[in-house]
């Protein structure tokens, strides 16, 4: 879908059809091959929002013909402990991706638990081996985290294929997702520009973008004033609120019903980036068997 560069209501990129038609895709890749993609999901603890994700990442995989291992584990578990369950999956050649659900309980070093993955099975991007190969741009060795690649696709399929050339602002700079989707639209030959809680006036700067990535925690932060016509706006923000009616209801970083009078196209909070996130991460684990199959072949000197 190419979008004009202006329009009365920006069109909406749909997140669920698109992540639907991927995850079709990738299901009938895997019934026509010999290869069983196996993702294992840890959960430490019992957080309402964290078991959610889980259940329905472990349910897309078996949807789509994956082997699929869900490791629950007590919110009192130790980094040790942790650590030594990681240890175990990296060791299991059944098992193609590994994803530790965060956050993890305070008395447990993130870091050190995502370090203890290894780098070939580590489908969510998040290990220092593969944020460098994206940061230096080797992203085709590298496995992307799924939000911004998620981000990307959907980008692709507002634009077209060719983004050399256009303004991009990321609003945010978290490891997760505002920097490595700053990476991949360097990548593509974007002219970027990060803007975050220090920058000087950032509506300013929002102002002159072709493609706004809004990825900062903020309820409704980028309103109108803050995209020129015709840009792509892509929300990344999940954030619940209180609406008049004291009703609960989930919002983006971007005040949706405002800036869709104005951007050419914008994703919807629900229904936009959010599923794309499970979509990316079973084509990660699909794309991680297919490596582990290839070295399999090569060191046995058979064909792949």
């Amino acid at each position: 879908m190419t979008v004009p560069s202006s329009s009365p209501e920006a069109t909406l990129i749909d997140g669920r059809a698109i992540s639907e038609e991927i995850l079709a895709g990738i299901k009938s890749a895997v019934e026509s091959s010999s290869i069983i993609p196996g993702l294992a999901v840890v959960l430490v603890g019992s957080d309402p929002a964290s078991s959610v994700y889980v259940r329905n990442k472990s349910a897309r995989a078996k949807d789509c013909g994956f082997q699929s291992y869900q490791v629950n584990l007590p919110p009192d578990t130790g980094e040790y402990e942790l650590i030594s369950v990681i240890s175990e999956l990296n060791s299991d050649a059944s098992v193609h991706g590994i994803l530790v659900q965060l956050p993890l309980p305070p008395h447990i070093d993130q870091k050190k638990v995502i370090e203890a993955i290894d780098p070939e099975k580590d489908v969510d991007g998040f290990h220092y081996v593969n944020a460098g190969k994206l940061a230096v741009g080797d992203s085709d060795g590298a496995f992307i985290p799924c939000t911004p690649l998620g981000v990307m696709v959907l980008l692709k399929r507002a634009i077209g294929s060719n983004l050399s050339g256009k303004h991009a602002v990321v609003v945010g700079r978290s490891n997760i997702v505002g920097k490595p989707v700053a990476a991949l639209l360097l990548a593509e030959n974007c002219s970027v520009s990060i803007v975050h809680s220090k920058t000087i006036a950032p509506e300013s700067i929002c102002r002159h973008a072709d493609i706004v990535i809004a990825a900062v925690g903020v309820p409704r932060l980028v309103t109108a004033d803050w995209v020129k016509a015709g840009a792509v706006v892509i929300d990344v923000g999940i954030n619940r609120v209180i609406d008049d009616s004291g009703k609960s209801q989930l919002v983006g970083d971007v005040d949706f019903e405002c800036v869709r009078q104005t951007a050419a196209a914008i994703t919807p909070v629900p229904g936009g980036v959010g599923p794309m996130t499970i979509a990316m991460l079973l084509r990660n684990t699909l794309d991680s068997a297919i490596r582990t199959g290839a070295r399999a072949a090569q060191s046995s000197g058979s064909p792949s």
